[in-house]
């Protein structure tokens, strides 16, 4: 995992998840404006994902 992105993740979600669709980003944007855990815990949950098709 790129730790840029991780780091990103956690000050400010949304901006981790620039890579992909616009869905992604607004709910990602949402959950962090309800709460910022909601938001980092989708942004991290992403991420992984993203490595894990990449490395299958």
């Amino acid at each position: 995992m790129d730790i840029r992105r991780l780091i990103l993740a956690i000050i400010l979600p949304p901006a981790a998840v620039m890579n992909k669709e616009a869905g992604t980003i607004m709910l990602t944007g949402l959950l962090t404006l309800f709460g910022w855990v909601p938001g980092v815990v989708a942004a991290l949950v992403m991420i992984y994902q993203e490595q894990k098709q990449v490395a299958a």
